[in-house]
């Protein structure tokens, strides 16, 4: 039977606790340091210890998977479906390597929005200065000349980006249930122009600068006994601290800061920034939205700060599982009247499909998706239906 490096660690120190508390004041002293170290230790934190490193590789290639010509995610060797628990017992370390091939798969729906898709990367702000953090939104060569139609397409929260419906679902079932692909496609082919919204990319991740404190040293006047004792304390406590992270970040993971994008810094300031700066401003007579769950938050917002232009160019708007909330949003009477007339909520429910589902809320018209997970998690049929249904492809 083996035992981890953690858990020899604090066997280790429990028997040193318990031989010195056999001292004298001194020992007891010793005693009260040990066990403020151990309140100090978080045992998960220290667990850490025991994990292989957190390096995992930067492309498709380099995880030995790839994507089949059914859309699916298959390991190269194998053939089989992408495994989570790749090491038994190591969940943290499980999840961050899904993490890093989630972010390689969202690169991937980037790359298929442009050369499958033929959209253009437009970077926003669009006055942006070289040195500050900028995100970015996907449109069709047309989407701002096309005179007739325009869709407008938002997904929910969480880790999806632009492009993408749900990322377990590219990861664990196939490219058209979790991506927004075909619903661009099909719309290209019905002869709409498309932006893509990329509401979560709300900031730029960089690495926190160290601060270094100036000793006291350097500018004291007090007596050289007195600044002696204080470094000498100084030292004891930089070197308790450190010993104490060397088990807290035994991987010595990167500090990280924010830095926000400017009109962007959350998911109702960007829908609003990209119809200010886009949607408004083109030629179409009719604009579609498709928005599954906070993105129908994120377009009632829209509505609420910008009434008078959503009404006049916005036809009908196909929302799944949506979050959004008319009181908690405080949507005034002629927006959920407009709502009522120009929305349709297609929420999870074991229901025949478009069966009118009951609803505490006096805005838009709840029917049944079909299903009780949520849309997003369902093959690209249904989606296909409720997009046809709304806007009349």
């Amino acid at each position: 039977m083996s035992i981890s490096l953690s858990s020899f660690i604090f066997l280790q120190i429990w028997i040193n606790m318990a031989q010195i508390q056999q001292g004298g004041p001194d020992e007891k002293e010793k005693t009260t340091a040990l066990k403020d170290l151990l309140s100090r230790i978080d045992l998960d934190e220290l667990m850490k210890k025991d994990e292989p490193p957190l390096d995992f590789p930067d492309t498709l290639e380099g995880f030995e998977y790839a994507f089949n010509e059914k859309g699916q995610l298959r390991h190269i060797k194998t053939g089989e479906p992408f495994v989570f628990n790749y090491r038994e017992d190591l969940h943290r370390w499980n999840q961050k390597r899904y993490e890093a091939l989630g972010e390689i798969i969202t690169k991937y729906v980037y790359e298929l929005l442009e050369k499958d898709c033929n959209l253009k990367k437009i970077s926003i702000p669009v006055d942006a200065t070289e040195s500050e953090p900028k995100s970015f939104i996907f449109m069709s060569e047309d989407a701002l000349t096309n005179p007739q139609k325009l869709m407008v397409l938002i997904h929910g929260s969480g880790v999806v980006r632009a492009g993408q419906w749900a990322r377990r679902l590219i990861i664990n079932e196939d490219l058209d249930s979790g991506t927004q692909i075909p619903f661009i496609k099909r719309a290209v082919d019905e002869g709409y122009g498309v932006i893509v919204l990329n509401p979560n990319e709300n900031y730029i991740e960089v690495e926190k600068p160290k601060i270094h404190v100036q000793s006291s040293l350097d500018s004291s006047d007090e007596p050289a006994e007195k600044r002696e004792r204080k470094d000498k304390v100084s030292k004891e406590t930089k070197k308790r601290r450190d010993f104490y992270e060397k088990y807290r970040n035994p991987q010595r993971e990167k500090e990280m800061m924010q830095l926000y994008i400017r009109e962007n810094g959350s998911p109702e300031e960007h829908a609003i920034y990209v119809w200010d700066h886009f949607i408004a401003q083109s030629a179409a007579e009719n604009v579609f939205f498709v928005a599954h769950s906070y993105g129908g938050l994120a377009f009632v917002e829209l509505m609420i700060q910008r009434e008078a232009d959503v009404k006049s160019k916005v036809t009908a708007v196909a929302l799944t599982d949506s979050v959004h909330n008319v009181w908690h949003q405080e949507a005034g009477k002629t927006i959920r009247e407009w709502m009522r007339e120009n929305c349709c909520n297609w929420v999870s429910s074991s229901e025949p499909l478009d069966t009118s589902v009951e609803s505490m809320l006096p805005d838009c018209p709840r029917v049944s998706a079909a299903t009780k997970k949520y849309l997003q998690e369902e093959p690209g049929t249904k989606k296909k239906n409720v997009i046809r249904e709304v806007i009349g492809l």
